[in-house]
């Protein structure tokens, strides 16, 4: 029984050492707004397990109108800035297919730099879920746009447009 025990016990140990030091890509705390080698690497490895890669699908979805419209689970429950209250009010909508207008999420840290508008992007992960956030330094700017991935593919699932 003492074997046993122990045997149960190195088990735990190693197994947690092992751990140590890898990041998830599925924790909520791997945030970035410019994507290290190694969170490539991993979200590559979750990709060859059946499951579409979130950064190229980000890309085509912001580049490719036809396949954003694909990728998108209308209609599309929004939280928007009520533009008759100057925005301050936050109000509900649904958005469906025709009135879509296109959404480019394709980010270069420049963004945070320049003259105006100036805003940082940042990618959440959960489980089957990721977060890209939107935040203006200084302007307003405040967007989160919420996708999940379903049988392996991502999809955009709801979003909050709440600038002033």
């Amino acid at each position: 029984m003492k074997v046993i025990c122990f045997i149960l016990i190195e088990l735990a140990i190693s197994l947690n050492s092992c751990s140590r030091g890898k990041t998830n890509s599925n924790d909520p705390s791997a945030v970035s707004a410019t994507f290290s080698a190694s969170q490539l690497t991993q979200n590559n490895q979750l990709s060859q397990a059946g499951n579409e890669n979130f950064y190229d699908f980000l890309e085509k979805f912001s580049t490719d109108r036809i396949f954003q419209l694909k990728r998108i689970a209308f209609p599309v429950k929004a939280v928007v800035s009520d533009v008759a209250d100057e925005g301050m009010i936050l109000k509900e909508e649904t958005i469906q297919k025709q009135e879509w207008e296109h959404l480019d999420l394709t980010y270069d840290s420049t963004y945070q730099t320049r003259d105006y508008d100036q805003y940082s992007q940042e990618v959440l992960f959960k489980l089957d879920s990721a977060i890209v956030e939107l935040r203006g330094i200084d302007n307003g700017i405040y967007a989160n746009y919420f996708f999940k991935r379903k049988e392996g593919q991502w999809y955009l699932v709801a979003l909050e447009e709440t600038s002033f």
